[in-house]
């Protein structure tokens, strides 16, 4: 059975971030997210996570906030210094705050030489830090125009091509659904190379309730797989967190 996470960068913001780590544990989340944790002290979010007693899963590199930054850097080629000076800055963050995933943004990029320069920045990164469990995660276009890396099957031949223990898919139903309209049958074709799941409604992004996914039927299928991983809630609320858990309690 998966376990589910608030990603605190959408959920609770009601709350400074040092207080969302407790509000979760409370609503019955057992992990966290957060984008970019960057701007805070990691002592901080540590102590906020150990004192509420839940695993910090996720985060982002590179380190640039999500209102302030390019969407990350692999795929374009001429930043190849840049992606991994971001890369070792993110991961002694993912080590201090003991991060179980780092999820590595592919950037705006087109064309063969980019995803060469993913392919290689890849490598790198795993050989980098083979004890660091990595992820791509495929974007949409309407959400991330120009973003290189734009379909689950994209994502698919990359990590066949990078070939590291290390690098699996991060596998977000609402952008499987904005990308190939069905995130059921997605999940179904690449469910052996997924690392972690976050879930959202399509269209809105809010609670996983209503709309084009039936979640239900999403959420056996990722039991019957045999995920055994976490799952992040990653939505906009409708009203207020609070108001919208209803999902999580029947899930």
């Amino acid at each position: 059975m998966a376990r589910f996470a608030a990603n605190l960068t959408y959920l609770f913001t009601e709350l400074p971030m040092q207080q969302r780590f407790a509000a979760a544990r409370k609503a019955g989340f057992d992990g966290v997210e957060i984008l970019f944790p960057y701007d805070l002290a990691v002592k901080e979010l540590s102590q906020a996570a150990h004192g509420a007693g839940v695993e910090f899963v996720l985060m982002n590199t590179p380190p640039p906030n999500w209102a302030g930054g390019p969407r990350g850097f692999a795929a374009e080629p001429g930043n190849e210094a840049r992606f991994r000076s971001d890369f070792d800055r993110a991961l002694r963050y993912a080590q201090a705050l003991r991060a179980r995933h780092l999820h590595v943004m592919a950037g705006k990029a087109q064309g063969n030489e980019a995803r060469r320069t993913l392919i290689e920045n890849l490598k790198w990164a795993c050989a980098r830090a083979p004890q660091a469990s990595l992820t791509i995660e495929p974007m949409n276009k309407a959400d991330m125009p120009g973003y290189f890396l734009d379909s689950f099957d994209l994502a698919a031949e990359i990590i066949a091509a990078v070939d590291a223990p290390n690098l699996g898919l991060q596998f977000d139903a609402y952008q499987a659904q904005m990308i190939h309209g069905d995130a059921l049958e997605v999940w179904q074709r690449h469910a052996a190379l997924v690392r972690h799941v976050q879930i959202a409604s399509c269209p809105g992004r809010h609670e996983p309730r209503q709309g084009d996914i039936d979640f239900a039927a999403f959420f056996r299928a990722v039991d019957g797989s045999g995920y055994q991983g976490w799952v992040g809630a990653e939505y906009t609320p409708l009203t207020s967190t609070e108001a919208g858990l209803r999902w999580l309690r029947s899930a």
